[in-house]
């Protein structure tokens, strides 16, 4: 098989450069235990072939491996050739069972890393394997015609753009691959939801509703339905993020305005960030509750968007920013090759980001063990700060140009970059930047990163 190009390590995707036993084995576990992935044996970061991968050593590297991971785990292989190089690229499926490492560690993939786990987070991802895996059980009732081929062929187009290469796999075996269809081809429960002609017929409340409220409660004062607008969207989940999406922009632009000539849209809320609430309530609501549905309620003074089911694994309010976590990695991967989500992980850091940069205040995370809701508030705290000159020290200097080439830096980025500085000083530093409107500060506790404002 061919090496797609501009690989780089993420949420689904581990460059190895060499064959480490290891870190083999933490990253097989660490895709096991969250949304599976592909490993990429004898590639460096950078997605160069490292020419450290001999055909004839692999196998006792694989053995030494698995012997680490407890229950073992299934890797289906493969060898290439890049550049005169031997690759090897590892298959990992999400595992309904929790995996650990030989010496007890437990981890997950986050992002690019091999995150451990400990204490109340390992009991928490330990009580979402009980449960079973809800979207990979066959859909009740449902039969292979009932998914919709000219979705499948929408798809299709999008999923080789994304990969940059054509589709050349039967699409019956591509779409049983991706746990979209049983070996019996029968629809599971996220190939229903993502490509079913009606797939509300087979689950219940698996639609949305949109209401619009004239004030700010649910009721007016004579205790009346306070609505002034009232949509069901049913269909499959693309369809249902692409009309709420349409009704969300009507009810959301304000107008525009034009400055040197270009046309720059008004709107009531950062589009991104509402966009992101949507998308993540489609792609990680708990489908097993059939009383309800998604909710999008928009009052006078804020946005809510509810979504039935609690946090999904050991995601906490705490760490809802720094750990990502799917209960449904295929929906999750459909929707992501369907370019619905542009990069995993990064839906709660986009939301925040959108709002404190608009000038309103974070949105807001409530849970209950049956829903989640984001709240966004209509409120402008601040104007954005631009065209200050401050002066700052070196190295501040040095913080600003790692924001410059990362994105966001991280307290332990900063020391890093300055080993010989206290971290009560590097702390200073960066709550001064804050103080005077160059960074933003996302996050909480270990979770905490920077970025420019």
């Amino acid at each position: 098989m061919p090496v797609a190009e501009k690989l780089s390590s993420s949420q689904l995707v581990a460059l190895l450069p060499e064959a480490n036993p290891e870190l083999l084995a933490e990253t097989m576990v660490a895709f096991a235990n969250a949304d599976g992935g592909t490993l990429y044996l004898g590639l460096s970061e950078e997605g160069q072939p490292t020419g450290d991968i001999y055909p004839e050593e692999i196998n006792g590297v694989f053995q030494q491996a698995e012997a680490r991971c407890h229950p073992p785990i299934v890797v289906e292989w493969q060898q290439t050739e890049a550049g005169g190089a031997f690759i090897f690229v590892g298959h990992i499926r999400r595992s309904p069972e929790l995996h650990t490492l030989r010496d007890g560690r437990v981890l997950v993939r986050t992002g690019a890393e091999n995150r451990p786990l400990r204490g109340e987070q390992v009991r928490q991802l330990a009580s979402t394997r009980s449960v079973g895996d809800y979207e990979a059980e066959a859909a009740p009732g449902a039969a292979r015609a009932e998914l919709d081929e000219h979705l499948l062929e929408e798809f299709v187009g999008k999923w080789e753009e994304r990969q940059g290469r054509p589709l050349t796999q039967p699409l019956e075996d591509f779409l049983v691959d991706m746990g979209w269809l049983t070996a019996e081809r029968v629809p599971t429960i996220a190939g229903l939801l993502l490509f079913g002609r009606h797939p509300q017929s087979f689950i219940p409340h698996s639609g949305l509703t949109f209401v619009r409220f004239e004030g700010v409660d649910l009721r007016q004062e004579t205790g009346m339905a306070g609505y002034g607008r009232r949509e069901e969207i049913n269909g499959a989940l693309p369809q249902i993020i692409q009309r709420t999406w349409e009704i969300l922009q009507e009810e959301l632009r304000r107008g525009a305005i034009v400055r040197s000539l270009q046309r720059e849209e008004m709107w009531l809320y950062p589009p991104t960030a509402i966009r992101e609430a949507l998308v993540n309530a489609v792609a990680h609501r708990d489908y097993r509750l059939h009383g309800r549905g998604i909710e999008v309620r928009m009052f006078a003074d804020r946005l809510e968007v509810i979504s039935p089911g609690g946090l999904p694994g050991f995601i906490t309010l705490d760490n809802i920013v720094e750990e990502h976590f799917s209960r449904n990695p295929r929906i999750v991967n459909g929707l992501f090759q369907w370019r619905y989500i542009e990069e995993l992980g990064l839906g709660v850091d986009v939301m925040i980001e959108a709002m404190i940069n608009a000038g309103h205040p974070p949105p807001e995370f409530r849970e209950t063990p049956f829903s989640f809701t984001v709240i966004f508030r209509n409120v402008v705290e601040r104007p954005p700060v631009s065209g200050v000159r401050l002066t700052m020290n070196e190295r501040q200097d040095k913080a600003l140009a790692f924001i410059q080439r990362h994105g966001r830096i991280t307290n332990r980025d900063y020391q890093d970059l300055c080993p010989e500085v206290s971290p009560e000083t590097l702390r200073l530093d960066l709550a001064d930047l804050v103080e005077r409107g160059v960074l933003l500060k996302i996050g909480a506790k270990r979770g905490t990163y920077y970025i420019l404002r």
